[in-house]
């Protein structure tokens, strides 16, 4: 690395240890692979122009980053359902289409939660950030975030009680 900003190698260093996670930041806000891989790449351009002494914990910068643009881009698009994914490990068509139903469903609830509950939930199932990372990113004390994650899965639960109770 040169003293100002990143060099060649060391940029490309930093997208093949984290282009995965940085795109899975995206996907989380966005749940659109083009839109996602947008935000990947426009997060490693930003790198072009930084100081490196902006660089002390390389993985929560750039999910900062990631984060910020991802959540630009989304309120910028318009809202477009996209059909859900057509691996699956089910056997029938029917047991498939229940699965759908209830991911649907599920993610239905998600969006319905408040912003705030929504976002630490959001990066707290990628499962690759920590409380502290989380607080970071999004500007809060940690115990707020614990708070909101905790908070956002009774939500959760509760609705999916609610569902099944109705249900014979």
């Amino acid at each position: 690395m040169t003293n100002d900003t990143l060099s060649h190698a060391a940029l490309v260093q930093m997208i093949e240890r984290h282009s995965r996670f940085v795109y899975r930041i995206a996907y989380s806000v966005l749940r659109n692979p083009a839109d996602a891989e947008d935000v990947t790449q426009e997060t490693f351009l930003q790198l072009l122009n930084t100081e490196t002494g902006e660089l002390r914990e390389e993985r929560s910068y750039l999910a900062r980053i990631a984060w910020r643009l991802a959540v630009r881009r989304k309120r910028r698009l318009p809202s477009i359902e996209l059909p859900a994914d057509t691996e699956t490990t089910t056997d029938s068509p029917e047991a498939h289409a229940i699965e759908n139903q209830a991911e649907a469903w599920f993610l239905s609830q998600i969006d319905r939660l408040p912003e705030a509950l929504r976002q630490a939930l959001a990066l707290t199932a990628l499962g690759e950030l920590s409380s502290p990372e989380i607080a970071i990113i999004l500007g809060i004390p940690e115990g707020t975030v614990r708070r909101r994650i905790h908070t956002a899965r009774q939500l959760l639960r509760k609705q999916w009680e609610k569902r099944k109770g109705v249900r014979p």
